[in-house]
């Protein structure tokens, strides 16, 4: 009996051992799945911080290098209203006030400043000091008040931009003179005019309300804005129509069959498709075939509405079909028919998701370049178009075109204005969150 007892006892623990072991293996596993857990959680915030850092530092260089876009310097000049170059004939002749020498006139009064200037080409020197537009302002003051002509004024005009690029810092005075766009002599003009307090940064109003120009202190955002205006009314008006209108036939009228199976895969890898082919067709088409005009935001628009199409048929065909099928079947129930199924219940509940995807797209056209590039809205316009077939150019395009300009003050106009681009893409998605929180249905 004893023996017996035994063996059952050398039995049994030999039982609960594997027990045990596969009870240790399993804590272990447990333990390893937490570990990979835990470091695929540590990856993803890795991930995260790096995307934000590389984010940050892309955004500070911009900010850093285009905040001083939004400020220009100013050189205050006495100058005296000669009315024998103003107005020789004494009728207040709106065009001899605009055609007269008003950059002479600041040159003169530059001469008088600094007498001591002598010799032609220190003279060129010290005229261009001023921007070549300053004779533009004083105009200005001119046409706005004739009743200062004959008098003394003391006027802010624009520096050029190497007296700016100077004074904001960006050029290096230790530097030996050759190595300096700007010459000993002109820093001594203008460290005289700053000490009588000649010298200001006041804010560019010139950047918002100009179109472009060669010389950086006179080139501004305003044409290329009101080119993109137009291009993107062009893009709405095309895409978003034909857009909404092809997702519902697909979602609610289309028959399930091959057609519609290669109309939805075609329609998908449009979507995919890189933005240039589309300007390719604009140019053999629009431009090739119907002899539309380039560089229009006509045209612009037109080829955009191509490119932004797929996308806002796609958000459109989700948003329709999230609507749940209660709501058809409800419709339908009440003796609706189906047309009146999706005007009256359907696409009202769908289009908060409609008008999200459509913004996105818009977005999306809004910084597009290559299309444009395609349909010559690379020209050089300094008019400000007054309508969709008037040369134009676009935000992206401007950018584009200073980011390539040989002087250094363009930097700066590039930067500021794509902080500016980018102003108007984060409203526009910031527009399209609110709206789907706004009318977004919980089913």
């Amino acid at each position: 009996m004893l023996f017996g007892g035994t063996e059952r006892s050398m039995t049994d623990s030999t039982a609960r051992v594997p027990a045990l072991r596969r009870a240790d293996l399993s804590e272990q596993r447990l333990k390893r799945r937490y570990a990979a857990e835990k470091r695929f959680r540590f990856y993803g915030l890795a991930a995260i911080f790096a995307a934000l850092a590389i984010l940050g530092l892309l955004i500070g260089t911009i900010v850093l290098n285009g905040h001083t876009a939004f400020v220009q310097t100013h050189l205050e000049i006495p100058v005296f209203l000669d009315p024998e170059v103003i107005d020789p004939e004494g009728n207040g002749d709106p065009g001899a006030l605009r055609r007269a020498d008003y950059q002479g006139l600041l040159k003169k009064s530059l001469r008088e400043r600094f007498p001591d200037v002598s010799g032609r080409r220190d003279r060129i020197k010290l005229y261009g000091i001023l921007s070549n537009g300053a004779g533009l302002d004083l105009r200005a003051e001119v046409q706005a008040d004739p009743s200062i002509i004959g008098t003394n004024q003391t006027i802010w005009v624009k520096s050029s931009d190497d007296i700016d690029s100077l004074v904001k810092g960006y050029i290096d005075r230790d530097l030996p003179e050759g190595d300096r766009r700007v010459k000993d002599n002109e820093i001594a003009w203008i460290d005289a005019l700053e000490a009588d307090g000649g010298v200001e940064k006041q804010f560019n109003t010139t950047f918002f309300t100009a179109g472009d120009s060669r010389e950086p202190e006179q080139a501004g955002i305003w044409g290329a804005a009101v080119g993109s205006f137009f291009t993107l009314m062009i893009t709405l008006i095309l895409s978003f129509p034909i857009g909404v209108l092809s997702a519902i036939y697909l979602e609610e009228f289309a028959p399930k069959n091959r057609w519609t199976d290669l109309i939805e895969v075609n329609i998908n890898n449009l979507a995919a498709v890189p933005s240039i082919i589309f300007g390719l067709l604009g140019l053999a088409v629009f431009l090739g075939v119907f002899g539309f005009p380039r560089s229009a935001p006509l045209v612009g628009g037109m080829v955009l509405a191509l490119m932004t199409l797929p996308t806002i048929i796609i958000a459109a065909r989700a948003a329709l079909k999230a609507v749940p099928p209660s709501i058809r079947e409800a419709a339908l129930g009440v003796g609706a028919s189906r047309l009146q199924v999706v005007t009256h219940h359907v696409l009202p509940l769908a289009l908060p998701g409609i008008m999200t995807g459509t913004i996105i797209g818009m977005a999306q056209a809004l910084g597009e370049t290559a299309p444009l590039l395609m349909i010559g809205m690379v020209a050089f316009i300094v008019d400000v178009p007054g309508g969709v077939t008037d040369p134009a150019t676009v935000l992206p395009v401007q950018i584009f075109l200073w980011a390539d300009a040989p002087e250094r003050a363009f930097v700066e106009k590039t930067n500021g204005a794509i902080m500016v681009l980018l102003a108007f893409l984060i409203l526009m998605n910031a527009l399209a969150v609110l709206l789907r929180k706004r009318f977004e249905r919980q089913w």
